[in-house]
């Protein structure tokens, strides 16, 4: 009788990847970053269960968007208080102090709400320039680049 796999948190092995986001579109990077995050690159993938791996992604002020989003695109979040909505646009925070949170914030929202959404988004350690923090982890290059070069030769 055939029985669907369903992993144990003791079960679980992690990996840590590195993602150079120089020059790479937002939005792409987004979904191979939450796919990478949630472990749905993995055969043992749970869905109720935090089985992805760590994330380590360096240069995120040099990535890009497409069409006008740069100068278009804006941004909201409210203060709390009454009238208190406010935006900026996609140029604004990235040349603002904190241009990681673009990338932040867009695979947050692919990640679906809830406590194990907040226990994923930990692991994501976004950084804007080329050093970080996680050389003793020695994380996996992951070069996204050259994946879409390869991807458009055969399309």
């Amino acid at each position: 009788m055939l029985k669907t796999y369903v992993a144990k948190p003791s079960e679980i092995e992690r990996k840590w990847w590195l993602i150079d986001a120089e020059d790479l579109v937002v939005g792409r990077v987004s979904t191979i970053i939450a796919n990478l995050l949630r472990g749905k690159h993995k055969s043992t993938f749970t869905p109720n269960l935090d089985c992805g791996d760590h994330v380590v992604v360096i240069n995120a002020e040099k990535l890009k968007l497409t069409g006008k989003k740069y100068a278009e695109k804006m941004y909201y979040w409210h203060t709390g208080h009454p009238g208190g909505i406010k935006e900026r646009t996609a140029r604004q925070i990235f040349e603002g102090k904190f241009p990681e949170r673009i990338l932040e914030e867009s695979v947050s929202r692919m990640i679906s709400r809830g406590p194990l959404q907040r226990d994923i988004m930990v692991k994501l350690h976004i950084y804007k320039g080329a050093e970080h923090k996680h050389q003793g982890q020695n994380p996996q290059v992951l070069d996204i680049a050259s994946m879409n070069r390869k991807n458009k030769k055969t399309n």
